[in-house]
């Protein structure tokens, strides 16, 4: 097996979600994931996609991502928000807490370890 893979939504199976409805705050925001790679020990990478709307978050994980296109705004509980357009990174670590506000569609690269 190759220690390559490239990074191709064309690979991976869509799937669709939303928020848990305990943690809708606003909208009517559908998510929709490509996941390209599930490791062991518990390492994600892919393709998430969200219209508009926000919601909740609470992370478990450490999560890197890279916005694509789009506008969000990521705000930590008691902390200032972070307006995320194309181009922009942001790291989340676990214990995280605040909420996620799609303002236009928002598509970001990620990888996520548990």
């Amino acid at each position: 097996m190759s220690l390559v893979l490239p990074f191709d939504p064309a690979t991976a199976t869509p799937e669709e979600g939303a928020p848990a409805p305990d943690r809708l705050i606003s909208g009517d925001p559908r998510f929709t994931t490509w996941n390209i790679e599930e490791a062991e020990g518990g390492v994600y990478a892919g393709i998430w996609q969200s219209t508009p709307g926000k919601w909740r978050i609470v992370y478990d994980e450490w999560e890197y991502f890279h916005i694509l296109e789009g506008h969000s705004v990521v705000t930590e509980d008691g902390g200032e928000p972070i307006h995320l357009r194309a181009g922009d990174r942001l790291i989340l670590r676990p214990g995280f807490n605040g909420t996620w506000e799609v303002l236009e569609t928002t598509r970001k690269d990620y990888v996520i370890r548990l």
